[in-house]
């Protein structure tokens, strides 16, 4: 996936003049970015602070790579489980 060229503190500027009554194709028209990007972001975010924004994408990223060991382990059980029932 491509990296974002925004950091989380302007992701959490553009949904504050968002929350600040500024019309959402106006921001997105500044910003250079989708409103579709806007929502996501909005659906996402709303309501982090920076500090938050980053602390998420570390847990989603810790996540990703439980999952993947979760699956690997799992797979080596199934191969062991399958060669003890052939040996029996």
């Amino acid at each position: 996936m491509k990296a974002s060229k925004f950091s989380d503190a302007q992701k959490a500027f553009i949904l504050k003049q968002g929350a600040d009554g500024i019309p959402v194709a106006e921001i997105c028209r500044r910003a250079g970015i989708s409103q579709a990007t806007y929502f996501y972001w909005k659906k996402k975010y709303d309501g982090l602070l920076p500090t938050e924004m980053k602390r998420l994408k570390q847990l989603e990223d810790e996540n990703g790579k439980l999952r993947k060991l979760v699956a690997d382990l799992s797979l080596d059980k199934e191969m062991l489980q399958d060669v003890i029932r052939r040996k029996l």
